[in-house]
């Protein structure tokens, strides 16, 4: 949905209420009391078939009789009208509607279904976008405006609340009152027929009066378009998520009241990760950061400083933060030395600084100043005990004098009740986040730390894999296939270690056996000692069902081993088909560590993997971390960080390091064959053995099904469209290979724009850019391939060195309404057809995912590129008042070409 349409929901400047009423309690009272008390504007107008006036407003019958075509509609009345008003408002010209009324379905599927269907066929028809049904509505506090069913207003403020709790709609407009917290928006989506989580985000990244988003979510629909629009927005500003159901049974419930598929609450958590968001877990910490936020420095760095007049609240603060894998800060020996010439013998020479119990504004003052200036110390938090005869208020003062000018972060805690009230609110005024106690100061920058770290995460460049990787797709494809149609859910031993080796991951020999006897005669060809598996379509986990014997040392112990296997089976699982045996040389790795790679097919999320302890010790350990393809090295790293046997990977004195780049390899190939093979919908790798020399897989299971998606469309963050490579030839005879753009691509990226001249630079830019910012490096660089591409040119230079040659990029709306392009050219090599063709690959790519429409722009002086467009079809027409002309292809009407593809 276009953020510009829903700019006309959330900053109307005209409202109909449909079902107005001035019966008290009514929805219609309400919203139109709310409305009215406001400072909204804009035209209220009432509309009831069998009133004249409402609140002493004229009412009127129908909405053909508005004097006016409202740019928002909020409807009050029954149910079985709304289809009916949708209809005659599409027809009138009003695109946005919030349902308010009562008697919407919730818990009742079948009805709730129906009640959806209904609504949307005429939304849909007639473009009207809809918020709810069982929603309260929304607040613009900055327009003055309460669309809503709350009790009172929201304060004006730079933070977006958006949630699907009622409840906490109004719980947090309470709070925010008491703590004089205002908010730019206040959105409830009740039951989300239309308007989803995405459609607000995307909206609200591009509005300037919100600087931070707050979400409450408990379910989600579309997780794909959900995080391409909050990666997005997590670019920009900050986002932090609370998330009901993280508790089974508290997610079932979750799950039933939205009506919503119920998802992993680890799932979630991994995907709040990958989208730079931060997740907070209570309503109480929530309040905290988001005070913190709305009034924070940017965090610059992890290490705090922590400076207060008693000595056990600094302990306790110092225990939380080391607790909660914070880092205190260790005080340079310059910084020591001010401090000793200021308060002489009256501080504890190590951080946390505790100063005497009385000390005095100037004391407090002064050792702020200094710790400000220490390299070491990236925030400050500030506390404050009460001391008899000491004036809290005038100390809080002195310290806001003292931080006026830092960067740096500062969090402030003046514990006590009356006399520390006053100091807190002036510290909040002054825009320092102020806590109650030091561990609830603790806690917000414990979140702020996780946050830049998710942020990191968002922005790393990663490496790459070896340029040798280039898998088997085709034969690994071939085998699931041939297990489809044999109407086979499980692969065999030989298959799975067949896929696997198709893609580069290192398998032990495995051989097939029909009998014990078969099985015997396998173990003497590949040598002793030997592991002996069970084959069966129904069983997943063999180790589970008694289906695996190791260190097998001869022909007889295989037969022995055989039977008993086959005995152990028919009593665990009677009813498993017993098709033969598995025979694997045992692979001796002594210093060898047990890993386990599996995928699974999460219901909201599609395809997701864990790593963790693998083998006998995975139950006990219990070490598992979740990740959603699409894995480069960085993130696969990302991934192993967050286990507890990273620190075993890792070695010591005696053992070495395990080869990390060989198990970070293996997770990116395993992402890569849930990608190629969208039917392999469960995977699992255990144990793998990593040692100093590599990874190899002792054993996997593989089960296989038809799969409903096509393509990449089951992930939940679009992978890199491998398809669209291809190889292209200039003018001159050279060969050049067109693709994507890829994270990777980053060092050449800032070569190409070293080899612009300063006037191509002028023109790609409209201005004068010496260079580039790395955070505008980054958003060229690491894009979503959903919501934007840039395909790059690689070929040789004239140096002889294969670098990146041009680059054209498109911008496309959320709704794929319309595209911005650029691009350019490395400036020596002009006139050689390698605009144009970037220029076709580019149209060529938006015909095919039915963007309706290509714009763009170029400096009057930029003659090339004005006839460039000319050429390929776009219509050219200039602004006189800025000098630029603008660009505009209609996708869907393409103007008639003659036989060279040039505009007739």
């Amino acid at each position: 949905m276009s953020p510009v349409k829903l700019e006309q929901m959330f900053k109307p400047t005209s409202v109909t209420v449909i079902g107005a009423s001035d019966e008290p309690g009514n929805p219609g009272n309400t919203i139109l009391k709310n409305l009215l008390s406001g400072k909204f504007l804009g035209p209220v107008l009432p509309v009831d078939p069998e009133a004249d006036s409402v609140m002493d407003l004229p009412c009127y019958a129908t909405i053909d009789t508005l004097p006016l075509t409202p740019d928002l509609a909020i409807l009050c009345s029954p149910p079985e009208t709304i289809p009916f008003y949708i209809e005659e408002l599409g027809k009138r010209g009003t695109q946005n509607a919030i349902i308010m009324s009562r008697g919407y379905f919730r818990f009742n599927r079948d009805k709730l279904e129906v009640q959806k269907k209904a609504l949307l066929a005429v939304a849909r028809k007639f473009r009207v976008r809809v918020l709810g049904p069982n929603c309260l509505g929304f607040i613009n506090p900055s327009l003055g405006i309460n669309a809503s069913l709350a009790q009172r207003d929201a304060l004006p403020g730079k933070v977006a609340f958006v949630t699907q709790s009622d409840a906490l709609f109004t719980t947090v407009l309470d709070w925010a009152a008491s703590k004089n917290i205002g908010f730019s928006h206040f959105v409830s989506l009740g039951d989300r027929y239309d308007i989803h989580f995405e459609d607000v985000l995307n909206y609200l990244n591009d509005d300037i009066s919100t600087r931070a988003i707050l979400l409450y979510i408990e379910t989600i629909e579309n997780a794909r378009q959900f995080l391409s629009a909050v990666r997005a927005l997590a670019r920009n500003k900050p986002v932090l998520v609370i998330k009901a159901g993280r508790s089974e049974a508290g997610a079932a419930a979750a799950a039933a009241h939205s009506g919503m598929l119920l998802g992993s609450d680890d799932v979630y958590d991994t995907a709040f990760r990958r989208a730079g968001m931060l997740r907070v877990f209570d309503i109480d910490t929530m309040f905290d950061t988001v005070e913190t936020i709305a009034l924070a420095r940017p965090l610059r760095g992890e290490r705090l400083g922590i400076i207060t007049n008693g000595g056990g609240p600094g302990f306790l603060a110092t225990d939380m933060l080391l607790e909660g894998g914070g880092r205190l800060a260790e005080l340079d020996d310059e910084t020591c030395q001010k401090l000793d010439n200021e308060l002489g013998s009256a501080w504890s020479y190590w951080n946390p600084l505790i100063i005497k119990s009385d000390a005095d504004g100037e004391m407090y003052a002064n050792a702020v100043r200094i710790m400000l200036q220490d390299p070491s110390i990236d925030a400050l938090l500030i506390m404050h005990v009460p001391a008899a005869g000491v004036d809290s208020a005038a100390i809080a003062e002195q310290i806001m004098t003292a931080c006026r000018k830092t960067k740096k972060l500062i969090l402030t805690s003046w514990m006590g009740i009356d006399d520390a009230e006053s100091a807190r609110k002036r510290f909040t005024e002054a825009g320092l986040p102020s806590f109650f106690t030091p561990d609830k100061a603790v806690r917000a920058f414990l979140n702020l730390v996780q946050y830049r770290r998710n942020q990191d995460m968002l922005v790393e460049a990663p490496a790459s894999l070896p340029d040798d990787f280039s898998p088997d797709a085709f034969t690994a494809r071939g085998i699931v296939v041939n297990a489809l149609e044999e109407k086979r859910q499980m692969l065999t031993g030989k298959e799975s270690g067949a896929i696997l080796s198709a893609y580069g991951i290192p398998v032990v020999e495995t051989r097939l056996a029909a009998t014990v006897d078969e099985a015997a005669a396998a173990a003497e060809a590949i040598g002793f000692p030997v592991a002996l598996k069970v084959n069966s379509p129904d069983i997943y986990r063999k180790s589970l069902a008694g289906g695996v014997a190791l260190d097998l040392e001869s022909g007889e112990d295989v037969r022995r081993a055989g039977e008993s296997i086959v005995t152990r089976v028919r009593q665990t699982q009677p009813e498993a088909r017993i098709t033969g045996f598995s025979v694997q040389r045992m692979s001796r790795r002594a210093r060898a560590r047990e890993l386990a790679i599996e995928t699974a097919t999460d219901p909201v999320f599609g395809p997701i993997i864990r790593f963790g302890q693998g083998g006998s010790l995975a139950s006990i350990a219990l070490d598992t971390q979740t990740a959603l393809p699409p894995l480069n090295m960085s993130l696969a790293n990302e991934l192993i960080s967050r286990t507890k046997i990273v620190s075993l990977l890792k070695g010591n004195r005696d053992i070495p390091s395990a080869n990390l780049d060989a198990i970070r390899s293996a997770l990116v190939k395993v992402s890569q064959l849930v990608i190629d093979i969208p039917e392999i919908f469960e995977l699992e790798i255990d144990p793998l053995f990593a040692d100093e020399e590599g990874v190899v897989a002792l054993d996997a299971n593989i089960r296989v099904a038809w799969s409903p998606a096509s393509g990449t469309d089951q992930l939940a963050i679009r992978p890199y469209p491998r398809e669209l490579e291809e190889c292209v030839q200039l003018r001159n005879g050279a060969k050049v290979d067109m693709r994507p753009i890829r994270p990777e691509d980053e060092p050449d990226h800032w070569d190409f724009l070293e080899n612009m001249s300063p006037q191509d630079k002028r023109f790609r830019f409209f201005g004068n850019v010496a260079t580039l910012p790395r955070s505008e490096m980054i958003k060229l660089t690491q894009i979503d391939y959903d919501r934007e591409m840039a395909f790059i040119a690689k070929g040789e230079a004239p140096d002889g060195v294969i670098r990146t040659l041009g680059v054209a990029r498109a911008m496309i709306t959320p709704d794929n309404a319309s595209a911005e392009f650029a691009v350019a050219v490395r400036s020596d090599l002009k006139r050689m057809g390698l605009g144009r063709l970037l220029m076709e690959k580019i149209i060529r790519y938006l015909q095919q995912r039915h963007t309706a429409r290509i714009t763009g722009a170029a400096l009057s002086d930029n003659k090339n590129m004005i006839e460039l467009a000319r050429t390929l079809g776009f219509v050219v027409t200039k602004d006189f008042d800025d000098d630029v002309h603008h660009f505009e292809m209609d996708m869907e009407h393409p103007l008639p070409q003659n036989e060279d593809g040039e505009p007739a």
